[in-house]
């Protein structure tokens, strides 16, 4: 027999299984497919008190832990895409799985209460830790993680850590939520932007114009990405102007994270 058939034949069962594998979901993303927000892309950040699903933005990015799949489901049938927030880079001690985490990865306290930085050159210990949250988010309907404290080398964390410990750190999470199918976020640690653009598929970023960081960010609007950006301290007058320039999705917005916003 003719190797030639076998092989044509082999080459069709390929492309048929290479088509199915990237079957689209009805919604005009490839399956599997992270979702991308766009530069500008207007959104509502509250990781505090009751959740207020009635802000008109089509993102929101609130509590991993606190809210239900029910509520992300609600959000999904408004139409808004629903960001979970998680700590990888902090251990809090009132989430229901601080227990599981050995006192040796904890560190410092970052500065809020009940919070304490974690060895991140320990991934043998700290991945299925992130796993099984990120899981839960993804078991939950959310479409994208928020991993904070992502920038624990810059800070006195207790730990020797460096610049290469934080990149493999964060590319690690990275992975672990575009396996689950979950686009993720690079939450500051602006110094690495320019090698961490292309594994995350949007930002989050505290304060760059307080601190006169936001062209920083331009690497992420310039890869089509959005980039989620709050003030705390500042007028609106002082800041959206370049953050509309810069094509931010800025906000202000109080240290309690609660309902209240103030829009670019």
């Amino acid at each position: 027999m003719s190797r030639a058939p076998a092989r044509s034949a082999l080459l069709s069962l390929l492309l048929l299984t290479a088509g199915c594998a990237t079957d689209h979901d009805g919604t005009g993303e490839e399956r599997g497919a992270p979702w991308r927000p766009e530069p500008g892309t207007q959104w509502q950040w509250q990781l505090s008190g009751r959740l207020d699903t009635s802000v008109d933005v089509p993102v929101y990015d609130i509590d991993g832990f606190d809210q239900s799949a029910d509520t992300v489901a609600g959000l999904h049938d408004d139409g808004r895409k629903v960001i979970c927030y998680l700590s990888t880079g902090a251990w809090e001690d009132w989430r229901p799985d601080a227990g599981e985490f050995p006192k040796s990865v904890l560190g410092k306290g970052n500065g809020w209460d009940g919070e304490r930085w974690l060895d991140i050159r320990e991934t043998g210990i700290l991945e299925p830790l992130m796993a099984a949250r990120i899981d839960m988010c993804a078991e939950k309907g959310f479409d994208a993680v928020e991993p904070d404290n992502m920038d624990g080398y810059r800070n006195r964390t207790g730990f020797p850590l460096t610049a290469a410990d934080q990149l493999r750190y964060n590319r690690l999470v990275a992975r672990l939520a575009h396996e689950r199918g979950l686009a993720v976020g690079l939450k500051n640690d602006l110094d690495q932007i320019p090698e961490l653009v292309d594994d995350f598929d949007f930002a989050v970023n505290e304060q760059c114009a307080q601190f006169e960081e936001c062209d920083d960010l331009t690497p992420f609007i310039e890869a089509g990405k959005a980039v989620f950006h709050v003030e705390y301290e500042m007028r609106t007058a002082d800041f959206c102007p370049e953050a509309r320039r810069l094509e931010l999705s800025s906000l202000l917005k109080k240290w309690d994270l609660g309902v209240w916003r103030k829009a670019c």
